[in-house]
């Protein structure tokens, strides 16, 4: 962790957060811990490499004598995790400061994903809005929030590159593409971690390392096996990217990469993690992953744990593994005194960054949590970023905006819900804090009578399937009422309306961890209603709660307007209403294709071409489907608004470019300029996200049909016109060889600029 100690002085804001070694402090760290070290025996060692959840109960009350608080006192402890309360943070701390023999301070750790008490969109939601700056600033406020509660490590970005709509976790990332998962990895670490010099500046913990967005058939938990091109190509560019922006910890994902769980995966570890990239923070394992690594079939949970320690985990969390066999493990001779005091000293490095041996208690002042938490400043910024996040899918006929004097019926029984509009990982919020959307609705528009509510129908037909969507390890909500009585209601109340606003989708824990689907549609209750709503002829606007690309092909050839606001936080409702009423013009993009069907999963726009490709309509002996269109439904990057855009043809200032390689990497003779220029042709203001995508038109393999590597979201008024430009480098034609070597090849390049994957103009470049 010495590359990681201060923050180089002569680092510009705008340039990425890398933690630079400074001698002297490298040095002063070096002898505290040396000496610290020196006073530690084997099993106080091994404490620092255990990670329990921490019970309710740990100090007050008879927990005196609880288990954890007798490990904390014997020093069998590093650290907690799911606790935010800063006075129990507080009191334990103390436990482990005065009543353990060295008086080492514990870390607190938490899922703090996207907000802690203000809660902004589900992170899929965030990644619509391609606005590195907004998501930078959610993980400053959630590092100020979770901080004033005690936690001073949080377990986020999640970064995982996914191509299938099944897997429930899609929601935690920033869908498929890497270039874009590079980049808002790196605005993750720089909100949560900043210098770390203030009290307010967290640990952050890039997880779940690797590849645990390729789970088989989108099934969580299920093994991710493919080769290791596909694997450096696709998939491992974000966890590098926060890799070099400095991320204090990496948490190893739960399932099996070429056959090994990853946290005993030598080869992720240690191999590709510190060799290659050079990571030097430390490795915690996700929950209760060593010990799973016995039901995976590798042995026992001494030789697991052994084997995990040898392999470059840090850290067990929950387990007990570590602790419970490692003494045993070393006088048996399968892991040495060096193995555990190379994870140890990791451990204690983060602790001495986060000046924990200076002052235990920097992240236990209660008197900051009124100032710092749910704040009116804080609460702004999550309304104006959840409206950003929106994507407008459809807008036949220029139904939305909506006018503020309309009759509206709204309908649907998440357009009520507070609970369900927060998302999935939100441990530290008030569950019945987010403003309804039928409340934000009401609040907008002239004459709140002029609103009507009836919910519609349930989630499902099925109770069954209801209990499955549990929220805060609640189900949801059910009405007694039959279906028939639910649907009549809403269809009375859209008959007297002028137009209709059914806010339908997935309820927040149907996506998520353990929240696999094979049907990705919206659930059959609602559906059945929504058939209803548009068989009444009134003009339909689908409000779409989703924590994933849905099939909505019905929906889109039936509906009139999709706007999909993900799960999108606290101020859910104002959010929603400041679009639909125009007060804010939809900018969103989709980082994650949405399909036609389930059937296409895997599906991502930047696949290789092959030698049989559909050039259009479907042909035989062509790679497409016979009862679909193999294309996305709505494409990657794909977003409308309330004004149109225009595009030029994109310009290069020349030509050819000269390939150099000096010995220590590819450069070119110059950058290669690419001028695109955009104008509003509406009459509304708004933003919009410019997209320069590239592909090697021949190579010693085949490459991606597109690939990402620029963007810049510009906002223009009516009738504003302006260039924008991109600088292409080697390393944005580079790629990894099958000997994993990152290259550059010379040939043709083709760029693209335009507002979707699939809504582009190209120009030609060589590179000789």
């Amino acid at each position: 962790m010495k590359r990681i100690l201060v923050l180089a002085a002569a680092m510009t804001a705008a340039a990425s957060i890398a933690w630079a070694g400074n001698s002297l402090e490298d040095s002063k760290m070096d002898k505290f811990i040396d000496k610290l070290m020196d006073k530690m025996t084997v099993e106080e060692k091994i404490g620092q490499l255990n990670l329990p959840v921490a019970p309710t109960d740990i100090v007050t009350g008879p927990a005196q004598e609880s288990d954890i608080a007798g490990l904390i006192s014997e020093g069998k402890i590093g650290g907690l995790f799911n606790l935010s309360d800063v006075k129990k943070v507080r009191e334990i701390q103390e436990l482990a400061v005065k009543n353990s023999r060295l008086h080492i301070p514990l870390i607190f750790g938490l899922d703090v994903v996207h907000g802690q008490k203000t809660v902004f969109p589900i992170p899929l939601g965030l990644s619509a809005t391609w606005n590195m700056d907004a998501i930078e600033e959610t993980a400053r406020i959630a590092a100020v929030e979770a901080s004033a509660q005690g936690i001073n490590w949080v377990y986020s970005p999640m970064v995982d590159i996914t191509h299938d709509a099944r897997w429930g976790r899609v929601a935690e990332g920033a869908g498929e593409d890497p270039y874009l998962g590079s980049k808002i990895a790196e605005a993750y670490v720089r909100g949560y971690q900043g210098d770390l010099t203030s009290d307010d500046e967290v640990l952050a913990c890039v997880k779940h390392y690797a590849l645990y967005g390729a789970a088989d058939a989108g099934r969580d938990y299920t093994a991710s096996d493919m080769s290791r091109y596909r694997m450096f190509n696709y998939y491992m560019a974000p966890y590098k990217a926060a890799v070099d922006a400095g991320v204090a910890s990496v948490m190893s994902a739960f399932q099996q990469v070429e056959g090994v769980p990853c946290a005993l995966n030598e080869y992720l570890l240690t191999d590709v993690l510190r060799e290659q990239w050079g990571f030097d923070g430390f490795v915690v394992a996700d929950y209760d992953a060593v010990r799973e690594a016995t039901t995976h079939g590798l042995g026992n949970l001494q030789e697991v744990s052994a084997r995990a320690l040898k392999a470059g985990l840090d850290m067990d969390m929950v387990s007990g593994a570590f602790v419970g066999t490692l003494k045993k493990s070393l006088d048996e001779g399968l892991v040495s005194e060096a193995d555990i005091d190379k994870a140890c000293r990791r451990i204690l490095e983060a602790k001495y960054i986060l000046g924990l041996f200076d002052d235990p208690y920097r992240f236990c002042d209660d008197d900051s949590q009124e100032e710092k938490l749910f704040t009116p400043e804080h609460r702004a910024k999550a309304r104006k970023i959840a409206a950003e996040s929106f994507v407008l899918l459809k807008n036949e006929g220029n139904v939305l905006p909506l006018a503020k004097d309309a009759r509206i019926a709204v309908v649907g029984m998440f357009a009520d819900d507070s609970p369900n509009m927060l998302g999935s990982w939100t441990v530290g919020a008030d569950i019945d804090s987010p403003v309804t959307i039928l409340e934000g609705i009401r609040n907008a528009v002239d004459n709140p009578e002029s609103v009507s509510y009836s919910r519609g129908s349930n989630l499902f037909f099925d109770p069954d399937m209801d209990s499955r969507a549990l929220n805060h390890g609640k189900s949801v909500d059910r009405d007694s009422r039959s279906d028939n009585m639910l649907a009549a209601e809403a269809v009375e109340a859209a008959e007297n309306a002028d137009v209709v606003v059914a806010v339908l989708g997935e309820a927040a824990e149907m996506s998520g961890e353990a929240a696999s689907r094979v049907n990705i549609t919206i659930p059959d209750a609602q559906r059945t209603l929504l058939e209803k709503l548009v068989g009444t002829g009134k003009p339909v606007v689908l409000v779409l709660c989703t924590g994933r690309p849905l099939v909505l092909d019905w929906e889109n050839e039936n509906v009139d307007a999709i706007l999909n606001i993900w799960f999108p936080g606290t101020e859910a409702g104002y959010a929603v209403a400041d679009v639909l009423f125009g007060d804010e013009n939809p900018s969103g993009k989709l980082t994650m294709s949405f399909p036609r069907h389930v059937g296409q999963m895997p599906f991502y726009y930047n696949e290789p071409n092959n030698g049989r490709p559909t050039g259009g309509e479907w042909r035989k002996y062509a790679s497409s489907y016979m009862d679909t269109d193999w294309t996305a439904l709505y494409p990657f990057g794909y977003g409308l608004s309330y004004t149109t855009f225009a595009y030029s043809t994109p310009e290069i200032e020349k030509e050819s470019y000269i390939l150099e390689h000096d010995g220590n990497g590819w450069s070119l003779d110059c950058p290669v300029k690419v001028k695109v220029t955009v104008t509003n042709t509406g009459d509304r203001a708004g933003a919009e996200t410019v997209q320069l995508y590239v592909r090697d038109m021949a190579g010693s393999v085949g490459r991606p049909l597109r690939e990402l590597k620029g963007f810049e979201k510009i906002y223009l008024n009516p009738g504003e016109s302006r260039q924008v430009e991109f600088c292409l480098d080697a390393e944005a034609l580079s790629f990894y060889n099958p000997a994993l070597e990152q290259i550059v090849e010379p040939g043709e390049f083709t760029v693209m600029t335009g507002g979707s994957s699939a809504d582009v103009q190209s120009v030609k470049f060589i590179v000789k």
